[in-house]
């Protein structure tokens, strides 16, 4: 008797296993989006356009931010930053509107901060925030911490994390490979946008 309980039980564990084994290897054998090492991303909300590169070299991912400010909002941390369009001239223009003269300003929450450790300068404390955009088609979500990125190619570097998360292998050597495209806003959109300050 003592036996056919134990059986049973086993059994049991068995049977519930299975449906999360079964999801397991249907995860491990999606076939995974191939990019190329440079991409263009449209961040969320807004429709700017702007190139990443896919670093397996970095765990989280970064956007150029300046003027990076905390504050607090409904008892919580916050933070508030501006992107400089001038920086990287990546956004399509319509018109004679001047990349410098446009500044996007956000405010997210803090989801958390990370200390850098840099050789031969000061440690360096980066909030890192949540943020949606759209990468071959798709909409995305990882964090990122924010960093000048200024004297970058790239205002965006999507890193390991994502690449794992969202099951994203890279070429590395090729570049906006992307089958499918993100819809994006002109710089003179982005200019009338409430989220643009005057520089």
């Amino acid at each position: 008797m003592r036996s056919a309980v134990i059986a049973l039980t086993l059994t049991s564990l068995l049977f519930s296993a299975s449906p999360a084994t079964a999801e397991s290897q249907s995860q491990a054998s999606a076939e995974p989006e191939v990019m190329g090492f440079v991409e263009w991303v449209v961040m969320g909300e807004t429709g700017i356009r702007l190139k990443a590169r896919l670093d397996t070299g970095a765990k989280t991912s970064s956007l150029h931010a300046v003027n990076v400010e905390p504050f607090e909002k409904d008892s919580e941390d916050w933070v508030r930053f501006q992107l400089p369009l001038g920086d990287h001239e990546d956004q399509p223009s319509e018109g004679e509107l001047k990349h410098d003269e446009v500044i996007l300003e956000f405010e997210r929450p803090v989801y958390r901060t990370v200390l850098i450790k840099r050789k031969g300068a000061p440690s360096q404390r980066r909030y890192v925030v949540k943020m949606d955009f759209c990468l071959g088609g798709k909409v995305h979500e990882t964090q990122f911490s924010l960093t000048d990125r200024g004297k970058f190619s790239y205002p965006v570097l999507l890193g390991r994390r994502l690449l794992r998360d969202d099951n994203i292998l890279t070429d590395s050597a090729r570049t906006f490979i992307a089958e499918l495209e993100c819809e994006y806003s002109t710089l003179e959109e982005l200019a009338q946008s409430s989220k643009a300050i005057s520089p």
